[in-house]
């Protein structure tokens, strides 16, 4: 390939970035827009199907609560697409790197320096959101019950896992990379998935205990129900446990945590608080269907075989000189640029699979149906419907979300849809 070409591809793949990153801004500006219309535009009147359970109070203050959360994210996605910017096309990520090389000896060791610092001044730049997300929005709102002294003891805590599990991780890849000939990305991405299962594994009882309390359920008629559900459905659990969710947050939730003989049934507190004992089974009962239907396996293979032709691909664009000059980068010239390939890709592929999120959304919104369906064959769907409209008035959820909006980002079907399709499935038993 003759300098010509390398500088035409370069060019080209510079406007095509910055064409798609700014196709990327825009239609998410407009569904934005579209969500933020809608909501005003019916905040002032519950719908007929919810207005015998759920108060115009509750409603204007779902209302309300999406709205903030929309305008803080157009900030958000702004600020974004900002930073990417700089990192990229302006430059940004090849300064850090040439004044690190100016200190250090290209290798193992300065890339893994250049990726620690990407890492910490994006952490640094996110963390004004992240104060005022939960210091003002979700305060103002009722449900940030985090203190000043909390959420700096969570960022530190993370801060350490990152150091103690993230930098030998990327070590550990950014020496394959260089050191396993041009099959690299296959075997990278076998240690990938590896780790991330391992996670899974080892998360239930020595991640997630760092950051919460977790209590056995001392219920016994809930631990016999539950007991009784899980029994039916063929789901083995190490156990039941509450957690202390309330002391960050007035959401409620519920879930399963953990791998093989390590999965776990994990239920907030205020959840236990919010709902009765049978809107308790329903809720269970529709994560459980998700475990009927295999959906987490599926995802699981999705997420494999997605990140194996990511890995695929990284491993061609990494030898691609315009892949760098592209996108603002001087390789070096000693040929150490794994860590600046792998970072570029980092910020790259989020921006070109952006509009593949309806695809996945509309997938996520089948199985959350299936689950549905699968609560109320084994509860009684009145409970779970009833459940459901709790923990959307608990979370402020709007009831009245644009259809568009929905279609794109949803990941649950919305609370008319999803409601109307238990009453349907009940009535048809």
């Amino acid at each position: 390939m003759t300098d010509v070409s390398v500088s035409q591809i370069s060019f080209a793949l510079t406007l095509t970035f910055a064409s798609v990153l700014m196709a990327s801004m825009l239609l998410k500006f407009w569904l934005a827009s579209r969500q933020l219309r809608h909501v005003a535009a019916h905040r002032n009147e519950v719908p007929p199907v919810f207005a015998s359970r759920i108060s115009l109070e509750s409603h204007q203050k779902a209302a309300a609560y999406t709205i903030a959360q929309l305008r803080l994210g157009m900030l958000e996605l702004a600020w974004g697409c900002s930073v990417t910017l700089f990192w990229t096309l302006l430059g940004g990520l090849s300064a850090l790197n040439q004044w690190l090389l100016s200190w250090q000896a290209p290798g193992l060791v300065q890339q893994i320096t250049l990726l620690g610092c990407f890492l910490l001044i994006g952490a640094a730049i996110d963390l004004p959101f992240s104060w005022y997300r939960s210091f003002v929005l979700e305060q103002g709102f009722g449900f940030n019950k985090l203190t000043p002294k909390l959420w700096l003891q969570d960022l530190l805590k993370s801060a350490v896992l990152g150091c103690v599990i993230g930098l030998p991780l990327a070590a550990l890849v950014l020496w394959m990379m260089g050191a396993t000939g041009s099959l690299w990305w296959l075997w990278t991405w076998g240690i990938w998935m590896g780790f991330n299962l391992l996670v899974l594994l080892v998360y239930p009882t020595w991640i997630a205990p760092w950051f919460n309390k977790f209590k056995p359920l001392d219920d016994a008629a809930l631990v016999a129900r539950v007991t009784d559900l899980m029994n039916r459905s063929g789901f083995v659990s190490k156990g039941f446990y509450v957690m202390d969710g309330s002391k960050r947050s007035a959401h409620s939730n519920a879930y399963f945590t953990g791998f093989g003989a390590a999965k776990r049934v994990v239920f907030y507190d205020t959840l236990l608080e919010a709902l009765s004992p049978g809107e308790v089974d329903a809720v269970l009962a529709h994560e459980l269907g998700h475990f009927k239907h295999r959906h987490i396996t599926k995802r699981l293979v999705s997420m494999f075989s997605l990140s194996l032709a990511a890995f695929a691909l990284l491993g061609w664009l990494s030898h691609q000189v315009w892949f760098f000059t592209g996108l603002g980068v001087m390789p070096n010239l000693s040929g150490f640029n794994d860590a600046i390939a792998l970072l570029l890709f980092m910020m790259v592929l989020p921006v070109f699979s952006s509009f593949a999120g309806p695809l996945f959304a509309q997938v996520s919104r089948k199985h959350e149906f299936e689950a549905d369906a699968y609560a109320v064959s084994q509860t009684n769907g009145d409970d779970l419907a009833s459940a459901l409209l709790k923990l959307y008035q608990d979370n402020a959820s709007t009831l009245t979300p644009d259809p568009v909006y929905v279609k794109f980002y949803y990941s649950h079907p919305p609370a008319s849809e999803r409601l109307g399709r238990i009453q349907g499935t009940v009535q048809h038993a």
